[in-house]
């Protein structure tokens, strides 16, 4: 049974792979649509109700421990969107993959020995 079980990790590991492949670019953090008031008192972002201005899209990440922040175009929103999101999959596809990993693993561990060939 375990050589049928470790076809059936092989298979699946495959099948992750060519998921991997066809993931396009990647970027961690996230993007925001924010909507703002200014400083104008008679503005209609501050009538009852107020109509604010926006959206406007910003970028934020982590790098090296500092928080990075971008102002992005709507384009520019769409395109990071979709590579966060392809990132956020990349992430799970690995996580999968590592458990196959350990899954194969514990079977190859716990496998009994094959037969010793003797030498006539």
């Amino acid at each position: 049974m375990t050589d049928a079980e470790l076809a059936g990790l092989h298979a699946r590991y495959r099948d992750l792979k060519d998921q991997v492949r066809e993931l396009g670019f990647i970027a961690p953090g996230s993007v925001i649509e924010r909507y703002t008031a200014c400083a104008s008192p008679g503005c209609r972002c501050h009538a009852d109700p107020p109509a604010r201005h926006g959206p406007y899209y910003q970028y934020t990440r982590k790098l090296a421990g500092k928080t990075l922040t971008r102002r992005l175009n709507p384009a520019q929103a769409q395109a990071y969107r979709e590579w966060i999101a392809n990132r956020r999959r990349l992430d799970n596809l690995l996580a999968e993959m590592d458990q196959l990993s350990r899954q194969a693993v514990e079977l190859l561990v716990t496998a009994p020995p094959a037969p010793a060939q003797t030498q006539p």
